[in-house]
C-alpha cells in the first residue's frame, strides 16, 4: 500500500470513526478543545446579547401603542395566534385570569406571565416564528403594548417604552419566586 493509500484510508477510517480518531496520528494538532467553529467576536456576542431582565436594563430605544401593535399584529401574528390573540392554531396570548388553579389552567400573557419585559423579550427574540428577530424595535414595542391592551393591563392610548414598560404590573407578577431579587 502506498502512502497516499495509507494516508487515504486513515482519513477514511477517522471520518467513520469521528472526531477521536481523527485526533491520532502523527499529523495531528495537540488541542484540548473538539475544534468546532471559531470564537465569537466582541462584536458578534453583542449582536446575541440582547436578554432584557424585570428591570427592562438594556432595553433599546423606540415606543409603541397599542393601536400601532394591533397593525402589526394583523400582519405578522393573527395567522399563528388568531384574530385578537384568542389562539388558534397556536397559543392563545389573551384571557385566563383566574384559572391558574384549575386542572386545566389557561396559560397567556395576561394569567400566567410575570413580568412585560419578559414579554416583549420574548417577541423580540422569537417572533414571528417562521422569521425571529425580523421586528423592528418599535414592532415589538407595539405587539407588547398591544398584547398588554388586550389582556386590560394597559389602556390603549399608553405608550411603552423602555422607561414606561418595566413599570407595567403584571397580574400575575407575585406569584413567581424571583430570579432577579430586587437590589438592596
Amino acid at each position: 500500500m502506498s502512502t497516499l493509500e495509507k494516508v487515504a484510508a486513515l482519513t477514511l477510517g477517522a471520518l467513520l470513526a469521528g472526531p477521536a480518531a481523527a485526533q491520532q496520528g502523527p499529523w495531528a494538532p495537540a488541542r484540548q478543545s473538539p475544534d468546532l467553529g471559531v470564537p465569537a467576536t466582541a462584536g458578534q456576542i453583542a449582536a446575541r446579547d440582547m436578554s432584557i431582565p424585570p428591570d427592562g436594563s438594556g432595553l433599546p430605544s423606540g415606543s409603541g401603542t397599542a393601536k400601532s401593535g394591533a397593525r402589526v399584529y394583523a400582519a405578522k401574528c393573527a395567522a399563528c395566534h388568531g384574530k385578537d390573540g384568542q389562539g388558534s392554531p397556536n397559543d392563545r396570548l389573551v384571557g385566563g385570569r383566574g384559572t391558574l388553579k384549575d386542572a386545566r389552567p389557561v396559560r397567556t400573557v395576561g394569567s400566567y406571565w410575570p413580568y412585560a419585559t419578559t414579554l416583549f423579550d420574548y417577541i423580540r427574540r422569537a417572533m414571528p416564528y417562521p422569521l425571529p428577530h425580523s421586528l423592528s424595535d418599535e414592532e415589538a414595542y407595539s405587539l407588547t403594548a398591544y398584547l398588554l391592551y388586550l389582556n386590560g393591563i394597559i389602556k390603549q392610548d399608553a405608550k411603552i417604552n423602555a422607561r414606561t414598560l418595566p413599570r407595567v404590573v403584571m397580574p400575575n407578577r407575585d406569584n413567581f419566586i424571583r430570579a432577579y431579587p430586587p437590589s438592596r
